[in-house]
């Protein structure tokens, strides 16, 4: 019997090339454990109505941890299901399964490492390396949305907010809302999920990015938890920014960073950004983390156009799998693959087209394994 039991989540598109290109790394490294296939995205949400089906969660149930290609998520009118005979009658509407997947297990921490490697053509500054801790279930990706305001709700907000005195008598069909929830519980868990990994990696400086001098009750949560919390560790430098004064100081230098923690929607912009200042989207991994369960993926999407041309750069799939093989113990062989990793890049000889070369996906992942 394997040691371990690995979902293998390829999704749509690109998801399916890279992680053909992370089989081959795997086996390699020689994991003891059972790779086993999960459905999920966009092709069976036209076939079946759900694109997350039931017999995927029961896999992610009974599995150590899971790695993931890419999914499409795209907003879906009624037109468009019209054309998918198999759903029409039904009234679906198309979410995306990997925030469906984080809410679910309640994959709290999205870390995103964002760092640049020596040889990266693509890399802004050489020495970049932050950690981007990203709460993972609430914030704007709460999925408490209406698209079309019921009266109901307009009657309440009417009482409850001056603010919203502007938007009353607009009919509930010419505005949209979208509630931005941050709990206590899930603030801390992101926030002690910050200071900890800060703690035991031995780094300096945890800053929380936020924007509590506008979203004054949800942000102001977020940050005042932070600073409660940062008062347990005190070898810790603590610093805090807002969110858009974050993106211009990560540019300016972004040496004075370590690790940073934010709300869901901040968290996804600002690791976007460190993203591209170590080579782009090719180059990051991520891992959703929870008490139970994690599952790690390259944080780019399924990229429709490529899918089947084993053109993409896999080393984010590839970095992503460093992440799953630290979370399950196996820091040795982690180790392993990121050095491999490293030296492919400092050598330069095998570069997919986003760092100016023509290598394929696979090609990428036969380099790496010739240092494992």
């Amino acid at each position: 019997m394997a040691k371990y039991k690995i979902g293998w989540l390829p999704g749509d598109g690109v998801g399916i090339d890279v992680l053909d290109a992370t089989k081959i790394v795997f086996e390699k490294l020689n994991l003891d454990a059972e790779f086993i296939h999960g459905d999920i995205g966009w092709e069976f949400w036209c076939n079946e109505g759900d694109a997350f089906p039931q017999r995927t969660i029961d896999l992610l149930n009974n599995v150590d941890a899971a790695l993931f290609g890419a999914i499409t998520s795209k907003p879906v009118k009624q037109a468009e299901l019209e054309l998918i005979p198999e759903l029409q009658g039904k009234g679906l509407v198309y979410r995306s399964p990997i925030v469906r997947m984080r809410q679910q297990f309640d994959l709290y921490n999205c870390m995103r490492p964002c760092k640049s490697y020596v040889g990266n053509p693509l890399n802004y500054k050489e020495g970049i390396d932050i950690v981007i801790f990203r709460e993972n279930t609430e914030d704007l990706y709460s999925g408490v949305e209406f698209n079309q305001v019921p009266d109901e709700l307009k009657q309440v907000l009417s009482k409850l907010s001056p603010n919203f005195s502007h938007f009353k008598n607009l009919p509930g069909n010419e505005f949209a809302i979208s509630c931005k929830v941050n709990t206590k519980k899930g603030s801390e868990k992101i926030i002690r999920a910050g200071f900890d990994f800060a703690t035991k990696n031995h780094r300096k400086k945890v800053t929380i990015v936020h924007k509590a001098n506008v979203v004054r009750a949800t942000d102001g949560l977020f940050l005042e938890i932070a600073k409660e919390i940062a008062k347990e560790y005190p070898d810790i430098i603590f610093d805090e920014a807002n969110v858009d004064a974050m993106t211009m100081w990560l540019l300016k230098n972004p040496f004075n960073y370590d690790v940073l923690i934010a709300p869901n929607l901040y968290g996804d912009i600002i690791s976007d950004l460190t993203a591209q200042m170590v080579g782009g989207l090719g180059f990051a991994c991520s891992g959703n983390i929870g008490d139970k369960l994690a599952v790690f993926e390259p944080s780019h999407g399924s990229a429709p156009k490529y899918a089947g041309q084993y053109k993409v750069n896999p080393i984010a799939t590839f970095l992503s799998g460093k992440m799953m093989l630290d979370w399950l113990g196996e820091n040795e062989k982690a180790n392993n693959l990121e050095n491999s990793i490293a030296q492919v890049i400092k050598e330069g000889k095998v570069r997919t087209y986003d760092m100016g070369g023509t290598a394929t996906t696979i090609d990428i992942a036969q380099a790496v394994c010739q240092y494992l």
